[in-house]
């Protein structure tokens, strides 16, 4: 288990203190070990005794927005709220707060892997004690779910992919699509990055963004790169279906 952040107990306390969230855990690379502050999100899901209609949603909106302007400024503390009656509804939508506002989100096959593999609580009951056991299919099929959905439609829009955000995110992302189709297993952002299809001078430039330096890459050259690694990656998915 990796060191939390002080801001993801103060979140606790807060959630405690509402009287209706039962539980709050750690998900993403503080639950895998890969979490780097400043650089990585906090991801996190709490458990509700029910819904979470607007009464509820504006308590949250109101406790996040004083934690990310207090101790939780520059960490990119996100939380997905989920009725706990509707766990095993995979394509059921809940409020989740991420950059800085409230959305609408499922909570991702990857996202449950990763609760039931290498989460923790904060608040209530362990991960493996709410969600069901993943199996190497179930990562693989989550996988592929995320390819053919999201990455499919951001592969047909090559522009999207000169934003250097989406051009890291794409390569890390493609790299850690591709050893879950193979494998049945996750992969960490850090070691994704030294698999991913792309000339070594821009895996290095990756692993220095990801360890939090200021380093650049040629944009153009960048985004072409990536956008052709989603083409390929998603139709690879789309094969192997």
């Amino acid at each position: 288990m990796s060191i939390s952040p002080p801001v993801v107990r103060e979140l606790g306390d807060e959630l405690r203190n509402l009287g209706w969230v039962t539980d709050l855990m750690v998900a993403g690379s503080l639950a895998t070990g890969d979490y780097l502050p400043g650089v990585s999100d906090l991801d996190l899901v709490a458990l509700t005794d029910g819904p979470v209609g607007e009464s509820r949603q504006a308590a949250l909106v109101a406790i996040h927005r004083r934690l990310d302007s207090g101790t939780g400024a520059g960490l990119d503390l996100g939380c997905v709220y989920v009725d706990g009656a509707t766990v095993p509804d995979i394509e059921a939508r809940h409020p989740t707060w991420t950059h800085g506002q409230l959305v609408h989100r499922i909570l991702s096959g990857i996202t449950r892997a990763e609760l039931v593999r290498y989460g923790f609580a904060v608040l209530g009951r362990a991960p493996g004690d709410v969600f069901p056991a993943v199996s190497g299919d179930d990562i693989r099929a989550s996988a592929r779910d995320e390819l053919t959905g999201y990455w499919a439609w951001a592969a047909r829009r090559p522009w999207l992919w000169l934003d250097p955000v989406i051009a890291d995110l794409g390569l890390t992302s493609m790299a850690r699509a591709r050893h879950a189709l193979e494998h049945g297993e996750l992969l960490t952002k850090t070691r994704a990055i030294e698999r991913a299809h792309t000339p070594d001078r821009l895996i290095a430039q990756l692993a220095a963004r990801r360890r939090g330096e200021a380093v650049t890459s040629p944009r153009i050259r960048t985004a072409f790169v990536a956008w052709r690694d989603a083409r390929r990656t998603v139709a690879y998915a789309k094969q192997t279906h």
